[in-house]
């Protein structure tokens, strides 16, 4: 057996972007889940050749401090969780402190962030995870965070990205889902200089699927409102009239959370037995809400999939 060797700090970080930096789409994922834990009440995305080349996202949110700034590229560098029990019952988007470490690890970034105690902003620069500059600098409140040139410095990865078109599309999905899960988070996603998504933070979710996907589809579209304590439902599913060869427009979420969950799917599905002929799927939108510490979102590195405490409930 060969010799066992502690890995460097780069390389331990190059491994963590590879479990959460997949694309461009993972990235503006990761900082969007930011953006929503720091209260933003409006987030802008924007980028171009799919993100390969730069990533800005913007937000109104609290900021973060000039002594955290630094801290904040550290791995494992959280405010979310403090304790084990605290893992029990997550409540945030994000949590694991890994985002912005391994997002620094295999891109050139930049940072721009303010909160409403301080008088002057900070400016942060990183390449390849190693700080280059740190500034004081005039920036409104809350967070702005540049990212260029993904993958610059694992070529391995790079060329494992699709087409910009094809990357461009995963990012304004992401951006499609955030704005369903908050509809009183106003979402703005700009592609190459244009305006593609832009929903207005009105708190209604009817509004913001009229804005994505269009009048047909909303007005196929039923209300769905359930409440059994400690389990509620509430969303939009397509009438049997309107449905799909796929499952590609059902947007399942938890707590506010995209997830991907078989339990929730079959349900679904069950529940239209009989309204669809074999092979058609329904449209829907629907955020199902439990208690913290009944669902464990601790499952995957891009906290994709959830495990329930209870599924027959469910």
């Amino acid at each position: 057996m060969q010799k066992i060797n502690q890995l460097s700090k780069h390389m331990a970080n190059l491994i963590a972007a590879g479990e959460v930096v997949e694309r461009p789409a993972s990235v503006v994922k990761e900082l969007m889940e930011n953006s929503i834990d720091a209260g933003a009440t409006s987030v802008t995305v924007e980028i171009t050749d799919g993100g390969i080349t730069s990533i800005s996202v913007t937000d109104n949110g609290s900021g973060i401090a000039r002594d955290d700034v630094e801290t904040a590229f550290l791995r494992h560098a959280t405010s979310k969780i403090r304790t084990e029990d605290d893992l029990a019952k997550i409540e945030t988007m994000g949590f694991r402190g890994e985002a912005l470490a391994a997002i620094a690890a295999v891109s050139r970034i930049a940072l721009q962030t303010k909160t409403a105690d301080e008088t002057v902003g900070t400016g942060i620069e990183l390449e390849g995870g190693v700080v280059t500059n740190l500034t004081d600098i005039g920036c409104p409140n809350g967070t702005k965070i540049m990212v260029c040139d993904l993958f610059f410095n694992t070529p391995a990865r790079h060329k494992f990205l699709k087409k910009d078109s094809t990357e461009a599309s995963y990012v304004q999905t992401v951006c499609q889902r955030v704005a369903m899960a908050n509809p009183s988070i106003a979402i703005k996603f700009i592609k190459d200089g244009k305006i593609e998504l832009h929903t207005p933070g009105d708190g209604n979710l009817y509004t913001v699927l009229y804005c994505l996907f269009g009048r047909e589809t909303a007005q196929g579209l039923t209300e769905v409102r359930y409440d059994r304590e400690p389990v509620s439902v509430y969303g939009y599913v397509s009438k049997p009239t309107m449905s799909r060869a796929s499952r590609g427009m059902q947007y399942l979420f938890v707590n506010g959370r995209p997830v991907k969950n078989a339990t929730m799917q079959a349900a679904l599905e069950e529940a239209f037995r009989g309204k669809l002929v074999s092979g058609r799927f329904p449209y829907a939108f629907l955020n199902l809400t439990v208690p913290a510490d009944s669902v464990d979102v601790n499952v995957h590195p891009a906290k994709t999939e959830v495990k329930f405490g209870r599924k027959a409930r469910i």
